[in-house]
């Protein structure tokens, strides 16, 4: 395991995954979509079979599909970290070694939804899950760490004990949606003996979450604004905030119009963001999500328009 691959820092978009009318995966407007991400300078990885790429309706086969090719258009550029997003532990770590064959340099370890009934009352399942998919790969692994209102949440106590019992854990992606929480996550992270990036997901407020302090961004919305999610990172290291306040009142009006609620109907918005810019042909998805409706394509295309999108992103 290169060490230059053992820690994951700057913004790593998750792209999104686009369909066939016959709902097929399209893997022309995947690597044009690829493409245009990799011409943004300044990035740090990008991830696949994750959330945004819709992986809930993907098969094994596919999944691993999508890996070689996210692998073949990134040829080396940047580190490639795939999900893990499978609830039974077994099948989970048998994952994680194929994405480990398959040539992936990380993985992002979503919680199994047995957490959902209570779970966060029981660390030990969180860390026994981590742990037996930490011993089928030697690939540095992110945990996927969800808002403080779900039922997968993983609270701090279980948090400290992933990033400490296990060597492969090497970073969190950070999705608490409670600027508190996060802060104490950050700061008790910092503690540690063990260097642990902190990988920011807050995308409605994330200018406030890189404020408090963060080791980069991890977000499906990086697959519409990577270059302005750059620009927003490298302000901030740059302590100009006036200059990244710039940036986030760009980014702001598209991230509330992507996220809000149906919060389920995020990343379909996000990929008529992409149709509507011409970054793919059509915005299908898989069910059970649906097509958008014609009144909100007008009003997400309004957003994106006034936000200036288009001339800001190439």
């Amino acid at each position: 395991m290169p060490d230059e691959l053992t820690r994951f820092r700057g913004v790593i978009p998750a792209h999104l995954l686009p369909f066939t009318a016959d709902l097929q995966i399209d893997e022309a407007n995947l690597r044009k979509h690829l493409r245009w991400l990799l011409e943004t300078d300044g990035l740090g990885g990008i991830t696949t079979t994750a959330h945004a790429s819709e992986v809930a309706t993907l098969t094994a086969d596919e999944q691993r599909r999508v890996l070689a090719i996210v692998l073949e258009e990134v040829d080396g550029k940047v580190p490639v970290i795939a999900g893990v997003y499978q609830d039974g532990t077994a099948e989970a770590a048998r994952i994680a070694a194929r994405r480990e064959e398959d040539g992936a340099d990380g993985l992002l370890v979503f919680p199994s939804n047995v957490f959902s009934d209570g779970g966060h009352l029981r660390t030990e399942m969180a860390t026994g899950h981590y742990a037996e998919i930490a011993a089928a790969t030697r690939l540095p692994m992110i945990a996927f760490i969800y808002p403080t209102t779900s039922p997968l949440r993983i609270q701090l106590d279980g948090i400290l004990e992933l990033c400490t019992t296990i060597d492969n854990v090497v970073a969190i992606k950070e999705w608490s949606n409670d600027i508190v929480v996060y802060e104490r996550t950050w700061r008790a992270l910092k503690a540690l003996g063990k260097e642990i990036t902190v990988l920011s997901s807050f995308s409605r407020s994330l200018f406030a979450s890189l404020c408090v302090g963060a080791d980069g961004i991890l977000s499906g919305h990086g697959s519409v604004v990577a270059d302005l999610h750059v620009q927003l990172w490298n302000a901030v290291e740059a302590n100009d905030l006036d200059g990244a306040r710039a940036v986030w009142d760009r980014i702001w009006p598209l991230a509330e119009a992507c996220y809000r609620d149906p919060f389920l109907d995020g990343h379909n918005r996000m990929k008529f963001a992409l149709e509507h810019l011409g970054r793919i042909d059509e915005a299908f998805v898989r069910p059970p999500l649906r097509p958008l409706g014609a009144e909100e394509r007008v009003q997400l295309a309004t957003a994106f328009d006034e936000s200036g999108l288009g001339d800001a992103t190439r």
